[in-house]
């Protein structure tokens, strides 16, 4: 099928790659001219585990990346819109983007289209970009598909050809015949539904993944009071098949881009239609406090602060990915600046995109060199090249001997045996 993709930021560069991996011809669209000619040169703007290899794979050939978003519209059967949804102040979805797209493709139609909603947008999104389109394009046929992306970072191309569900959410038969072709070599149960229920699914499943987090972390939390080990009681609990093993990892918050702002936008969804979430509420206020509570585990070990060296390993929100958008490793390390600590960090990938989120930030070239004379390691965030670092190295550079394990992904004992002072969480 002949695509185009309008955006082309995680979502739709990793939709836009696989789509055309599947044998369809895709063209990305996107305003930055830099951002375009870089892609057309088969360098990806973002590290994703898989990503460079479709692209070099697919020039040419299936993908194509341009900044005219009328021609792409006029060659295509299917648009998929993948622009930004950024969060306003009041938590809810800033539309302007897509509302935008929803012009210039109105502007662009020159025959039947399905325009896909691929963003994660409010609920009502799908009636109201289709009343934008349909209020410029006159009579020209189209019909506007909900289709959200599940796609997790560092796992995206994965979860991309091997997704647990496709959700479609069309009033039209032809669109669903249409989309149900589309994904047919997915060969994934397809899940077809009104539009409101399919925008409402996405949110729905990214709110009760963050309770299963923030949970976990409240029990973690008491673990340490009574002198259990969280990771043997969750490990207890996703043995029940009700439960499951998925996200039941304690540690320092959940971060990016999905989880946070998902969350206040469906706060703000509720509050808007006369239903208070206090639930929901009290899962984004327990992720905070557990920031916070990592900052104070920080001070417990080595009081005051200020002049104190700490070595950070990571900054994305999470491993196999070099993002650090609302991350806690990166607010975490903020705040133990704002203790008076001086901190020099390390990720694999991440620490461009972290030094423009915070100037002032000192970096180390690799993880040993940010442990020297450091009085306190704080691991942040679970890449496996710390799991595999020479520990007895890193003991010798080391002025202290504390290291805080915000992701429970070291062995204790075989720390402790080095003679470092190791603390995890809820263990």
């Amino acid at each position: 099928m002949k695509i185009t993709v309008i955006g082309t930021g995680y979502v739709g560069l990793v939709t836009g790659a696989c789509l055309a991996d599947l044998g369809n011809a895709v063209v990305g669209v996107d305003k930055d001219e830099e951002k375009i000619a870089r892609l057309n040169r088969g360098e990806s703007p973002i590290y994703e585990v898989g990503l460079p290899e479709l692209l070099a794979r697919n020039l040419e050939r299936n993908l194509t990346f341009t900044t005219d978003t009328r021609e792409a519209v006029e060659r295509s059967e299917i648009v998929f819109i993948t622009v930004g949804t950024p969060q306003g102040e009041d938590g809810s979805a800033d539309m302007t983007y897509v509302l935008e797209a929803a012009g210039e493709i109105a502007e662009a139609i020159n025959g039947y289209k399905i325009i896909v909603n691929k963003s994660t947008m409010p609920v009502g999104s799908t009636r109201l970009v289709e009343r934008v389109i349909r209020e410029r394009a006159g009579r020209e046929e189209f019909d506007v598909v909900s289709n959200p992306e599940f796609l997790r970072e560092g796992t995206a191309v994965r979860d991309f050809m091997h997704p647990d569900r496709i959700v479609i959410g069309t009033d039209s038969q032809r669109a669903a015949g249409v989309m149900a072709e589309l994904y047919r070599p997915l060969n994934a149960p397809l899940f077809i539904t009104d539009p409101a229920s399919a925008e409402m699914i996405k949110y729905a499943s990214n709110a009760f993944l963050a309770t299963k987090v923030s949970f976990i972390n409240a029990i973690a939390n008491i673990c340490e009071a009574v002198h259990a080990d969280v990771k043997e009681v969750a490990l207890g609990m996703g043995y029940d098949r009700r439960i499951g093993f998925e996200f039941l990892r304690s540690g320092p918050g959940f971060g990016g881009s999905c989880f946070p702002k998902d969350c206040r936008a469906l706060i703000d969804i509720a509050r808007r239609h006369g239903y208070h979430f206090y639930l929901l509420e009290g899962v984004m206020r327990v992720n905070q406090e557990q920031m916070a509570l990592m900052v104070k585990k920080v001070k417990g070990k080595l009081g005051d602060l200020k002049g104190k060296n700490v070595a950070a390993w990571g900054l994305a929100f999470k491993a196999n990915t070099d993002d650090v958008r609302e991350s806690p490793a990166l607010e975490i390390v903020r705040m133990l600046m704002e203790e008076g600590a001086r901190v020099r960090a390390y990720d694999p990938q991440a620490m461009e995109n972290a030094r423009q989120a915070l100037p002032q930030l000192e970096c180390a070239e690799s993880a040993l060199e940010a442990v020297r004379d450091a009085d306190i390691l704080v691991l942040l965030t679970d890449w496996e090249e710390f799991k595999m670092q020479d520990f007895q190295k890193v003991r010798e550079l080391m002025r202290g001997r504390e290291i805080l394990d915000t992701r429970n992904c070291l062995e204790p004992i075989s720390i402790r045996r080095l003679g470092f002072d190791y603390e995890g969480v809820g263990r």
